[in-house]
């Protein structure tokens, strides 16, 4: 049977996706809303670490799964290989209902004003096609404003001299302290830094019926057993959906976007649970796949009117893919520092994230989340431990609950040989050209990690840490759980995939929400900015809308 034509199309349920769809249906417009995977539950899964987003030796338990996805990946040398979800090298994202929004840390940080003026703030960098938004951030921060109240953020940003001014505080309290954290802490004091609690998407007290968190161990890159966590799956879709105005298709894997006669487009072509390829028609769409997803799929759109790939008649789409460049210190202390009072990370420093002199940019600093066992034994461990036997066991043993970790996430300087590209003779499942990633860091971000690790080492002397390593990122391509840059926004078309209301330049009626739009990632975990971009894209149609322009 046909399906019946809608008003909107989104593909994608994550952090973008899911807060678009929500706006839509509450202005009364149908939403077809596409997500590749399908709902998953806590109990399914719960604390197998072995299947974990942040570990997977074995498989994803969030997707994408090895059977049906895979990717090609290109080193520093040029040399290409297949790589499956499992594989860091395919820089995953997960494929479910609320996407990673199921799985995160759930910092919620918004960027400072600085990060939407980079290139004002810092100048030319060499080899970087490094630019400032066409937005601000007092246009965003209404939109921020927004997701910290509809979504739930718990936090209290007044107590961090760095951050960028507010209208409101957050709705909920900030988490306490573990005693880990409350050694950071007194120490980041003792050496001039100023520590304040990290704004959580996470409940720390019930919110929007929904309870609070009971501080398992077991939280980035699983589930909430209690639904404590804040995602897209558990407040905006499910809103969305009781409005009657959208329906949620699930197991749907989107492979093309259709365009008409004059190059508009009119919907998308997808494959259902069951195999069977359909065509969905919509008035508008709405691309919120992932900064990997998003431009593969405007890529395999080549038609007659867009032979390199829709929105790509510059050469853009794809380009400027960036991560963050992680880095930070670890270290060993004689006295147990650990208390199982999850999630672990809870105390940070924004001292570093600007206004260091001689460096570009910079990072916030965190305690990390509490380190399952073999997350532990495979990333945390010193230079040249032993990795087996009982060397290995005994090192486990003795020093598990003896190490802390700080971390920042350096915002690294986009660069237009940093991709996403399509690879012809690589198909998927349903016969569609998968991504191919390449690229590298510059030496500028390398240079910054540097600097970064420096002071997260003098944060784990200070607390009184006896061995301390610093852990510094390789000059490869970064584009994982926080992938962001391949359809920048910006006022030139020649130079930018969208405008700043996230409309494709040549196509008036397909937009982007999602990380893809991010001229540069920030020095924070990117979540609540492409949360607020969705509610800022979903705005401007929204009004558009009830101003007349159907956008045909």
């Amino acid at each position: 049977m046909k399906n019946k034509h809608v008003n909107a199309i989104v593909v994608g349920s994550g952090a973008g996706g899911g807060v678009v769809a929500k706006e839509l249906s509450y202005a009364g417009l149908s939403v077809v809303l596409f997500e590749r995977g399908g709902w998953v539950r806590y109990a399914a899964h719960g604390n197998d670490e072995l299947t974990a987003q942040r570990s997977f030796p074995l498989a994803c338990f969030f997707g994408p799964d090895n059977e049906r996805y895979r990717r090609v990946a290109v080193d520093r040398q040029g040399n290409e290989r297949i790589v499956f979800p499992n594989d860091w090298a395919y820089h995953n994202n997960a494929a479910c209902v609320g996407s990673g929004t199921v799985n995160y840390g759930a910092m919620g940080w918004r960027f400072m004003e600085e990060d939407f003026t980079m290139k004002s703030t810092y100048g030319h960098v060499e080899g970087s096609t490094l630019e400032d938004w066409p937005i601000t951030y007092a246009d965003l921060e209404p939109y921020y404003e927004k997701v910290e109240w509809e979504i739930g953020v718990a936090g209290d940003d007044y107590q961090n001299p760095f951050a960028p001014w507010r209208r409101k505080p957050h709705p909920m309290p900030p988490f306490p302290h573990n005693t880990e954290a409350k050694l950071l802490e007194q120490a980041a004091k003792k050496i001039g830094y100023h520590p304040f609690p990290i704004p959580m998407l996470r409940n720390s007290e019930p919110f929007d019926g929904r309870p609070a968190c009971v501080h398992v161990r077991n939280c980035v890159g699983f589930a909430c057993p209690v639904d404590a966590k804040n995602g897209t799956q558990n407040t905006v879709i499910p809103k969305a959906i009781e409005t009657g105005n959208c329906e949620l298709r699930i197991h749907s894997q989107v492979v093309k976007i259709l365009t008409d006669s004059s190059g508009r487009a009119k919907g998308v072509e997808y494959f259902d649970r069951d195999g069977q390829k359909l065509t969905q028609t919509a008035d508008i769409v709405i691309l919120s796949a992932s900064a990997t997803e998003t431009p593969r799929l405007m890529l395999n759109s080549a038609t007659n009117l867009y032979p390199n790939g829709i929105g790509n008649r510059y050469d853009w789409v794809g380009r400027n893919l960036q991560g963050h460049a992680y880095c930070g210190a670890d270290g060993l202390f004689e006295e147990e520092i650990y208390d199982d009072f999850g999630p672990g990370s809870s105390v940070a420093v924004c001292d570093f994230a600007h206004n260091n002199p001689g460096i570009i940019g910079g990072a916030m600093l965190a305690n990390e989340f509490i380190k399952m066992p073999y997350a532990y034994s495979s990333g945390y461990r010193p230079p040249g431990s032993a990795r087996w036997g009982r060397e290995h066991k005994e090192f486990q043993k003795n020093n598990y609950r003896r190490n802390a970790s700080v971390r920042g996430p350096v915002q690294e300087m986009p660069n237009f040989e940093s991709r996403v590209e399509v690879a012809p003779n690589v198909l998927d499942h349903w016969g569609m050209p998968v991504a191919k990633i390449s690229g590298f860091k510059l030496d500028e971000d390398i240079r910054t990690a540097e600097f970064i690790a420096d002071k997260a080492a003098k944060w784990l002397e200070a607390a009184g840490a006896y061995k301390i390593w610093k852990n510094i990122p390789g000059t490869g391509v970064s584009g994982s759980q926080h992938q962001s840059g391949t359809c920048r926004m910006g006022n030139d078309p020649q130079t930018s995939v969208t405008d700043k209301y996230g409309r494709v330049h040549e196509v008036d009626n397909l937009f982007i929400a999602d990380g893809s739009l991010h001229v540069t990632n920030g020095a924070f975990n990117p979540v609540l900015t492409i949360m607020a971009l969705g509610y800022w894209v979903s705005d401007y149609i929204v009004k558009e809308w009830e101003r007349g322009n159907r956008f045909q």
